[in-house]
């Protein structure tokens, strides 16, 4: 079963650092060794960080039209640290693996986790519409359909 791990703040409110407030090297270690542990355990499967929110942006969808909306994003929940995709055998694993998150980059955080849909989550009448629709695509889907 394949698992994503989303780091995020839970403060409400955004608790932004001053731009001269040191780096906490132990913290940044404790989450790399984190990273190094999972992939030494083979259960994981991707991870990346992200940049800040001012150099990315939000593209909205209304009545058929989109709309581009520029970061810096200054609401906590909309922000998020970045993921980690692991490969475990129960939610339970993967909660497991979050309970070991060192978190406290400047933040109370949460670590969500959430299972990632596969083809046995998708009824057959789907993956006969993402196979003509995307054929490419789904031959690259975890599992090949029934």
């Amino acid at each position: 079963m394949r698992f994503m791990l989303i780091p995020r703040p839970s403060t409400p409110e955004p608790t932004p650092a001053p731009a001269d407030a040191p780096f906490d090297e132990a913290v940044f270690i404790a989450q790399m060794k984190f990273n190094e542990e999972m992939h030494k355990a083979g259960v994981l499967v991707a991870s990346e960080g992200l940049s800040a929110s001012a150099a990315g942006a939000h593209v909205i969808f209304k009545g058929g039209k989109s709309d581009v909306k520029d970061g810096p994003f200054t609401e906590t929940k909309e922000l998020i640290g970045g993921f980690y995709v692991l490969e475990v055998k129960s939610k339970e694993e993967a909660i497991a693996w979050a309970r070991r998150y060192p978190g406290g980059m400047g933040n109370d955080d949460v670590m969500e986790v959430r299972p990632l849909t596969g083809p046995d989550d998708i009824p057959a009448e789907f993956l006969e519409l993402i196979k003509k629709a995307a054929p490419t695509w789904s031959e690259s889907f975890h599992k090949k359909a029934p």
